[in-house]
């Protein structure tokens, strides 16, 4: 692989929330965390790139549908040999279910058409499966009958084996050492290949993630959770004068500015995809929808849709270092007379960001742009390094997509 690839990209968003539960935790409280020993409202890292692949942006920029993580792989498997085969339905769900036993290793104890772990596969992979399982269909359906035949009538296997016996080979076998052949370090879907894949009882199908993203941290302390306390009424009680309510219950909430940062290893993601054009399309739907992307959590009842306030974009050099922005929130951002909790947020990114470069070194900081999406971030709220790096949004992406195709 090219030296030119080894190029990182580091993205920075400033971002403030109205009241909303963005990402709750196992009670229902929005998540937090400590941090410069104060509370802090937090975003996991997991949520965050689930919205991001998930967005309709990514898929349309990529041109690829994102993967499925399922324990129904049976039942896309399934589904693709009935539609695209017209094989019976029963056959269909035996042959899947026969495939995903023997490469996810286990199937689930209760749920016996679903694998006992998730499995990650590209839209690609499993209709690869589809078409290979077709393809052997006459000597698969057949080793089902005699794995029937071999059993009493009630269902358990005429015999023991002797210990130490090994089992008989599967005209499975053969199907998934090609499928661990094709897809070792290597996917044809975007988003495995930018977060990875780990399947413990296929370790040839692993794929060492290429992004890495941070939890979301606010850029100032916030205090126990707000409560939302209730009721939703019966229209049939009202209309009898009844003054009960049908329900009531407590939700919680909070409001905050929150830092988000990611950074992408571009000779990773090449490697990954095992192809440099799909690379920079897969940078291009990830910035796009990392920027567009809002967690889901309560949506229908808070409507948290707001864009950053600030996003920073670099594209570093290989050999340099990440550059977390986080500490600079280590003291918390408390709103002023003459700043609000944003404005002082992008002021304290920006001091600490110029003392980097000052400190390494422009060469180090490597290629930058900065969008103000929502406008409550002005270039003069910025340090004279960002404020001059200043664009819109495809200003935004294009320098970083021109950095990438020219290296």
């Amino acid at each position: 692989m090219s030296t030119n690839n080894k190029l990182f990209i580091e993205l920075h968003f400033l971002q403030n929330f109205p009241p909303s539960n963005l990402n709750r935790d196992d009670i229902g409280q929005p998540k937090s965390t400590d941090f410069g020993g104060v509370r802090r409202a937090r975003i996991s890292s997991q949520c965050q790139k689930r919205v991001i692949r998930l967005h309709p942006k990514f898929a349309a920029l990529t041109g690829v549908e994102p993967a499925m993580r399922t324990k129904m792989i049976v039942y896309g498997i399934s589904q693709q040999l009935q539609q695209k085969y017209n094989h019976p339905a029963d056959l269909s769900d035996q042959v899947a279910a026969m495939f995903a036993s023997a490469y996810a290793g286990k199937m689930d104890d209760k749920r016996k058409n679903e694998t006992a772990v998730l499995i990650y596969f590209s839209q690609h992979e499993t209709g690869w499966v589809a078409d290979e399982l077709h393809t052997r269909w006459d000597t698969i359906v057949s080793s089902l009958t005699q794995t029937t035949s071999g059993k009493d009538d009630d269902g358990k296997s005429k015999g023991k084996k002797a210990k130490g016996d090994k089992p008989e080979a599967s005209p499975i076998t053969d199907l998934i050492k090609e499928l661990e052949k094709t897809t070792k370090e290597r996917t044809s879907a975007p988003d495995i290949a930018l977060f990875g894949r780990m399947l413990a009882d296929r370790p040839d199908t692993n794929i060492d993630a290429a992004c890495q993203v941070a939890h979301a941290i606010s850029t100032h302390a916030v205090g126990k959770a707000d409560s939302d306390y209730y009721t939703a009424m019966d229209d049939v009680k009202q209309k009898m004068k009844d003054p009960g309510a049908g329900f009531l219950d407590v939700a919680y909430f909070n409001s905050a500015c929150f830092y988000r940062y990611m950074r992408i290893d571009f000779a990773q993601l090449v490697k990954n995809l095992g192809d440099q054009e799909m690379a920079i399309k897969t940078v291009e739907g990830f910035m796009r929808a990392a920027e567009a992307a809002v967690p889901s959590g309560k949506v229908n009842s808070h409507a948290q849709y707001v864009r950053p306030s600030f996003m920073l974009a670099a594209l570093r050099p290989a050999g340099s270092e990440a550059w977390n922005m986080a500490n600079a929130y280590v003291k918390p951002i408390r709103a002023s007379a003459d700043d609000d909790l944003v404005k002082g947020s992008a002021k304290a990114f920006a001091a600490h960001f110029t003392h980097q470069v000052d400190f390494y070194g422009e060469a180090e900081a490597g290629t930058l742009a900065v969008a103000l999406p929502d406008g409550v971030v002005s270039k003069e709220d910025l340090s004279a390094t960002l404020a001059g790096a200043v664009t819109n949004m495809n200003g935004w992406v294009e320098t970083i997509i021109s950095g990438l195709k020219g290296a």
